[in-house]
């Protein structure tokens, strides 16, 4: 059995609305593109390296539709190769045309369909996709989250954890990563159980 890893850009109030630019998602939300001005080589170089052993995408609608009007028309550099090779399975409640070379529209019961995808492959990628990974919170559908800190406060815009969490045990993987402009990078994988609770008196 493969994994399922959720990889997100988040703000440091855990907004995760349209990091990549302004046209991603913009109803009601003026900041469009935040991430733009914190990256840097350093930066790219570890997102690039997040990717490393990644053999399917799993993308939400929206955010499969602009990744298919961008990516295949990038020739160049491993992100693009990787996307344009690699199988793409996408989640939507309608019957969307799928442009993109290697995609495949997901069935109605969207758990099972997960786990069949999860026995498939290695390592399935989930980018972006908000509502998809509200889904996937909420069903512990995941293996692994990739989460990137960037170090801006917007106070509005829809979050990382926007309905979707579920009372979730997680365990740190490898030590944080922080870049020279602040963005901290955290890799946490699902453990078993639930939150405790205790009291601090008590120590």
């Amino acid at each position: 059995m493969g994994l399922i890893d959720i990889e997100m850009f988040a703000t440091l109030d855990l907004v995760g609305q349209a990091p990549g630019g302004p046209d991603e998602d913009p109803e009601g939300f003026p900041f469009g593109g935040w991430q733009a001005p914190l990256m840097n080589e350093a930066t790219g170089a570890q997102i690039l390296a997040a990717y490393q052993g990644t053999d399917a995408l799993l993308l939400g609608r929206r955010t499969y539709d602009i990744f298919a009007s961008y990516w295949p028309h990038q020739k160049d550099g491993e992100i693009a190769e990787l996307f344009n090779r690699i199988p793409k399975y996408v989640a939507s409640r309608g019957n969307p045309d799928l442009p993109w070379a290697g995609s495949t529209l997901l069935g109605p019961d969207l758990p099972a369909a997960v786990r069949e995808i999860r026995d498939r492959h290695e390592q399935v990628k989930v980018v972006g996709s908000l509502d998809l990974v509200q889904t996937l919170l909420r069903e512990k559908l995941f293996d692994r989250l990739d989460l990137w800190v960037h170090p801006i406060v917007l106070g509005v815009g829809k979050k990382v954890f926007d309905g979707g969490a579920v009372p979730t045990n997680l365990t740190l993987l490898e030590a944080p990563v922080a870049g020279s402009q602040g963005t901290v990078f955290l890799r946490y994988g699902l453990a078993e159980g639930v939150p405790g609770t205790g009291d601090m008196s008590a120590r």
